[in-house]
């Protein structure tokens, strides 16, 4: 039998935590430090970090450059995924049983670092964000609140995924605080806008993925390529100023209200590593997709979601659980639809998937939609309720798939809303 790094029967000869977010079949890349040395590129497993610079130094892995030398992970990802899959698949081995040079290595002590030891990083310079709407319920339930809940869909919803260009600087990785944003809000009965702290804070919940390899300018993306194309999945939170968005969203979209900060969790996980979550699409036949939008094969995946917060008593109450499979596009439409009318893409580039709702109301995927534009209070263990996030709350989000005893997460998404700066 071949190996296969995502064999459920396969170990490794390192003690790890059982119920890991991070056991061998895993080995999601990201970048770390610690108090002695600077930024560099890890693979989680289990609770530990291995240190891919020293595996490099230590020639223990045949890399197509010494990219593991530097800070983030472009230029490893710029080689493309047939370069990723090839040296997962190397650390894999170092990992289990079929190999003992790192095992048996007379430093191997130093190739391990505790996670609780490091600090992680943004695992990438991103270049350009882009994100989408492309979950139904979520569209629907933002319709029927807002417009007409008997044409909750806009015209153009089923026929191209909807995405706007967000702002790439203010991404920060997970553990980032984010102070109360400031901007125009238009308040109830009022005829003229007023500048103050937005009252309406809220989370998305969303995944992301981001891109390695490029195309040239006016060269589409098909969508049978687009596997190649696609880095890794991480968490995502698109954080949201509702109030800010309701006064500035009409004519041109999101803009200030999306932009003060948005939560990107360490560790990329691989497609590869994602492969035996893979589940089909959802029917699109009404309408069909363009024939450039249309994917064939298991488009979705089977990935388990939730959103907890934590307030500063240190009370935590989960208010979301959800799943990616709910998604109307998969990310291989979207990635083909942002190429279409010849748009380049850059190694590093990030594409969240808009907020995933499904179909019951514990599975919606925001403030907005779990309290009803706050007619339904969401009540904490604590006794206390939330229409939208308060000063002091810590967002968590968490995702994993699961299946034949092997459990793949992401790590936590997560931070803490700070008051408004005076």
């Amino acid at each position: 039998m071949s190996y296969s790094p995502n064999h459920p029967d396969l170990t490794t000869w390192l003690s790890i935590d059982a119920g890991t977010d991070f056991p061998v079949q895993n080995l999601p890349f990201g970048i770390f430090s610690t108090e002695d040395r600077n930024e560099r590129p890890g693979v989680a497993i289990g609770q530990y970090i291995l240190d891919l610079q020293l595996l490099g130094e230590a020639n223990l892995l045949d890399l197509e450059a010494p990219y593991f030398e530097l800070e983030t992970l472009n230029t490893f990802f710029s080689y493309g995924r047939k370069e990723i899959t090839r040296v997962r698949d190397q650390i894999s081995r170092l990992l289990t049983g079929d190999s003992s040079k790192l095992k048996d290595h007379q430093d191997r002590e130093a190739f391990f670092v505790l996670q609780s030891d490091a600090t992680m990083h943004l695992p990438f310079t991103i270049g350009d964000y882009t994100d989408f709407y492309s979950s139904e319920d979520h569209a629907r339930n933002v319709g029927t609140m807002f417009r007409d809940p008997d044409n909750a869909l806009l015209p153009n919803w089923k026929h191209i995924p909807v995405g706007y260009h967000g702002r790439a600087s203010s991404i920060v990785v997970s553990g980032t605080s984010i102070h109360r944003p400031k901007g125009q809000t238009l308040p109830q009965d009022a005829s003229s806008p007023v500048y103050r702290p937005s009252q309406l804070v809220d989370f998305e919940l969303e995944m992301a993925f981001v891109t390695c390899g490029e195309n040239r300018l006016g060269e589409p993306i098909s969508i049978d390529q687009t596997e190649d194309h696609i880095g890794g999945i991480m968490l995502f939170n698109d954080l949201s100023a509702r109030d800010i968005q309701k006064w500035e969203y009409v004519p041109l979209g999101p803009f200030l209200a999306k932009n003060f900060g948005s939560i990107l969790s360490p560790w990329v996980v691989t497609l590869d590593a994602l492969e035996p979550f893979r589940i089909d699409s959802p029917l699109q036949d009404d309408p069909k997709p363009l024939p450039y939008l249309q994917y064939q094969g298991k488009g979705h995946f089977d990935v388990n979601l939730e959103v907890a917060i934590t307030e500063e008593s240190g009370e935590t109450t989960t208010i979301c659980q959800s799943n990616f499979k709910y998604m109307y596009w998969n990310m291989f439409q979207q990635l083909a639809h942002q190429t279409v009318n010849g748009c380049n893409v850059r190694t590093g580039d990030l594409y969240a998937s808009g907020t995933i709702s499904g179909p019951e109301p514990t599975s919606y995927g925001s403030m907005l939609e779990l309290a009803w534009r706050g007619s339904k209070p969401i009540q904490l263990n604590s006794g206390n309720e939330r229409k939208f996030l308060a000063d002091g709350d810590t967002c968590t989000m968490r995702g994993y798939a699961e299946k034949d005893g092997v459990r793949i997460g992401f790590g936590p998404c997560s931070f803490t809303l700070l008051p408004s700066k005076s």
